[in-house]
């Protein structure tokens, strides 16, 4: 076989090291091949501070010997690189522990559709100087507000990459995506005094993009707003998570219904399956065919078909989230969520995810919540996979009778995820073109360590 260029389709690139790995001695193999670019700038005090740009190719082989497998990967595709890379990866394979639970898909499990998902910009890259100018715009909109001392900084970035999934088990499949970004970080008073925030916008079509001035001002509004910050008091309140950060709740709950985590009974929530773990009415909805979102995708990492499942479905959890080897592990049907790195076997990974909206507003939330903590970032994480046990930094805004009174920080928020879960009331806020569209969340009776 003729051995392709930089080029060259990258299902040639994929097939020329497939055969590489069955010359060498593989079994079976899969192999993913990316080739992208990417072009980010960078702004500080009204000049251009730093711009990259990278092209390349990357590509990743996973061999199979019997029940041992091994990946290599290699950013280099020249005859004698594949030769030299299925060659280590087989000799890495006959050393590796079997495990009786690996494979490739049979092919009658593998998908047979790909969906267009609109997961590419057709507009295609922009020039250096139009990323430049939007990172000015907003930095310069950021400075105008009053009580901004200083921006830390803007930024404007766009990504595009297409990938090919082939395996010795006839899958072979493309698929390509963009990225649009811009970012901003300001800096509120003086001295000990200073205070920080920032606010960013990504998007799959860069149209779709917030406007710089947006972004920059909305920056410094939360820096300021930060000004004067102090530790709570201590004690039982309920706990207001805004929308920018209440996702990171509902990733402890996909993290704990994750096959691997099952699998290993490292989960609080192993032996759940059919249980209440949410208030009745609210579901958690994977939808990995929702167009021009992040989080979809067609196929997933082992050539399995995507679509909609229900993770929880009125409150009662419905499944777990399952790669081809751990669901192979607990005797159940695979759900399309394997995810592939180059230089990594497939695991367990949600894609995109919906938590059901409330009908109150988040200031209806606040006003219902009386006094307590309204959170807008949150610092470390202290959770117990097995007993559900939460602790994490956070800062905000202290509430009284249902009105924010002033900002808040160097406090711990501590609680129970199984309890936190079956307490917590939805907004109506969810930005819905986000991978995880999740509202504000209220949830009484969490402890606060302040002063």
């Amino acid at each position: 076989m003729t051995t392709p260029d930089q080029t060259a389709p990258l299902s040639d690139i994929a097939a020329a090291l497939i055969a590489a790995a069955r010359k060498a001695g593989a079994g079976e193999a899969d192999v993913l091949v990316r080739r992208g670019t990417s072009i980010s700038v960078d702004v500080r005090a009204g000049a251009l501070e730093q711009a990259e740009r990278s092209e390349g190719i990357e590509m990743g082989l996973r061999v199979l010997i019997g029940q041992r497998q091994a990946c290599v990967s290699a950013s280099d595709i020249r005859a004698e690189t594949m030769q030299a890379v299925a060659e280590r990866a087989v000799a890495m394979a006959r050393e590796a522990p079997e495990d009786k639970w690996i494979g490739l898909a049979d092919p009658s499990q593998l998908a047979t559709e790909t969906p267009d998902l609109d997961l590419c910009d057709p507009a295609g890259p922009p020039l250096p100087a139009e990323l430049e100018e939007a990172a000015l715009r907003a930095e310069a909109a950021a400075l105008a507000v009053e009580g901004v001392s200083q921006a830390q900084g803007a930024s404007a970035s766009y990504s595009a990459s297409e990938s090919h999934l082939a395996a010795t088990n006839g899958f072979s499949a493309a698929m390509a995506r963009s990225s649009g970004s811009i970012s901003c970080s300001a800096i509120a008073g003086t001295g000990t005094g200073m205070e920080r925030d920032h606010d960013f916008d990504h998007r799959i079509y860069r149209a779709d993009l917030r406007a710089p001035e947006e972004i920059g001002e909305r920056a410094a509004q939360r820096a300021v707003e930060r000004l004067g910050a102090r530790k709570p008091q201590t004690g039982a309140y309920p706990v207001l998570f805004d929308e920018r950060i209440s996702s990171s709740i509902i990733g402890h709950l996909l993290g704990a219904v994750n096959g691997g985590a099952i699998a290993r009974g490292a989960s609080f929530l192993r032996g759940s399956l059919g249980e209440r773990i949410l208030p009745a009415g609210l579901s958690v909805i994977e939808d990995a065919h929702r167009p021009r979102v992040f989080g979809s995708r067609p196929f997933d990492g082992e050539g399995l078909a995507t679509g909609q499942r229900d993770i929880v479905r009125d409150g009662m959890l419905c499944g777990w989230t399952l790669d081809l080897a751990n669901a192979r592990k607990l005797g159940m049907a695979p759900t399309g969520n394997g995810a592939r790195g180059l230089s990594s076997p497939p695991s367990p990974a949600a894609w995109n995810v919906a938590l059901t909206q409330g009908s109150a507003s988040r200031a209806d939330l606040m006003r219902d919540m009386g006094t307590g903590l309204l959170v807008t970032s949150m610092i470390g994480s202290t959770i117990n996979p097995n007993t559900g046990d939460y602790s994490r930094g956070a800062s905000g805004f202290w509430v009284e009778n249902g009105e924010p009174v002033y900002p808040v920080n160097e406090c711990t928020i501590a609680g129970n995820l199984r309890d936190m879960f079956l307490n917590m009331v939805p907004a109506n806020d969810a930005r819905a073109w986000m991978s995880h569209v999740v509202p504000s969340l209220l949830i009484e009776g969490l402890t606060l360590a302040g002063q």
